[in-house]
């Protein structure tokens, strides 16, 4: 008898299986998948041992303003004054812990992704020079703000199309001492910031950009990056690095008006020709934002890791098109960002793009989705592109 109901049992869920896989199989043919996923070839990630062993050093950072801001994804300061952007389009004033919104580029309502569009997205954000605040608005495109008056102009509108491109996600940007010169990255001219993971998983190209505040031109200096995000020059502002998050590495490139930037562009080729090179390659983590350290080299915030050893999604799907195209036909945005683990890292380069140091927070138990490391007196405020607070790490104290 056992021989009997054992094969019943295997036909009935054989029966049971196929008629489920079946339509589900027919329905994923016929749905539409948003995005074209190319193929994109990562290296095996970088074990994290040495400076980069896990450690949970970004927990010792406390929560500042928790609830009272949402998003607070770049931080820059004027003295003790800090000034953020937010996620409902608000770019905020912080003196003496007071909370204060200064100016907003789009407009209301803002609540949900949806809105965002509208309402504007502040994202990266610099001091130039008389103490006036650059703002790159994901969805408006790049702003100067007067920090006292909280009055906006517009430098370049997303609105304009850029050697026939349009620009949909403008993201960062660095500007010279002098404030001549802007650098700024449009992550994509496909997607906008709400889709970012559809931009991730698609793999799809874009650049960085120039702005001369003299001439009100813009250039574009680079192109082919996938998802252009972060961008700082160098200290001596002979080059411009910019992350590439999808890759997982940041793109140097160098300065034309710099005298060694001409020499060195007569005996490069291939990947470095324009001036341009890899920085850093194969790095443990998506990078987001890049900014100075007091140290002569650069802080790099990782809202995600790729774990080695342990299971990196985004390596798994990279060379798999046809997996991130089932993923997306059945599942949205929000519900694919669950399987991705909280886990925020911060490391520091050095001027020539070693690691120095790493603080990890596994499971981004104190702070999560850190978006930038913004060094400022002994302390590192850490911005965020969805948590309700800003983190600030003493130095001193790890």
């Amino acid at each position: 008898g056992s021989t009997y109901s054992s094969k019943v049992f295997r036909v009935t869920f054989l029966t049971l299986a196929v008629s489920v896989a079946v339509p589900l199989l027919g329905v994923t043919v016929l749905l539409d998948c948003p995005i074209d996923p190319q193929p994109i070839s990562l290296k095996e990630p970088p074990v994290l041992t040495g400076v980069l062993e896990p450690n949970t050093k970004l927990r010792k950072a406390e929560r500042l303003w928790e609830n009272q801001l949402v998003g607070p994804e770049s931080i820059v300061n004027i003295g003790d004054v800090l000034f953020t952007g937010t996620a409902d389009g608000k770019i905020i004033k912080i003196e003496d812990g007071e909370i204060q919104t200064i100016a907003r580029i789009g407009h209301g309502p803002c609540g949900g992704r949806e809105d965002e569009p509208r309402c504007g997205r502040p994202l990266g954000m610099r001091v130039g020079p008389n103490n006036t605040l650059f703002v790159a608005d994901a969805y408006y495109g790049l702003y100067e703000v007067d920090p006292d008056t909280g009055e906006t102009k517009t430098l370049v509108s997303t609105k304009t199309l850029i050697e026939g491109q349009k620009m949909s996600f403008v993201n960062d940007l660095t500007v010279t001492q002098d404030g001549r010169k802007i650098y700024f990255t449009d992550s994509s001219s496909k997607w906008q910031r709400q889709d970012y993971l559809f931009l991730i998983m698609e793999g799809t190209d874009d650049g960085l950009l120039e702005y001369d505040t003299v001439t009100k031109e813009v250039k574009v200096l680079m192109v082919g990056l996938k998802f252009p995000n972060g961008v700082q020059l160098s200290p001596a502002e002979d080059f411009v690095l910019v992350l590439e998050t999808t890759m997982a590495r940041i793109r140097r490139r160098l300065r034309c008006s710099n005298i060694l930037s001409i020499t060195f562009r007569y005996y490069v080729s291939g990947l470095m020709k324009g001036g341009a090179d890899i920085f850093v390659e194969n790095m443990p983590g998506l990078p987001d934002n890049i900014r100075l350290s007091s140290s002569g080299g650069y802080w790099v915030a990782m809202a995600a890791v790729r774990p080695n050893p342990g299971f990196s999604l985004l390596d798994f799907l990279s060379e798999k098109p046809w997996i991130k195209r089932m993923i997306f036909k059945l599942l949205s945005q929000e519900t694919v960002m669950k399987f991705v683990p909280k886990y925020s890292l911060v490391v520091e380069l050095s001027e020539r793009g070693s690691y120095k140091r790493s603080f990890h927070d596994p499971n981004g138990v104190t702070v999560a989705y850190v978006s930038e490391a913004h060094e400022h007196n002994g302390h590192l405020y850490l911005g965020s592109f969805r948590s309700p607070y800003i983190g600030r790490l003493d130095l001193q104290h790890v």
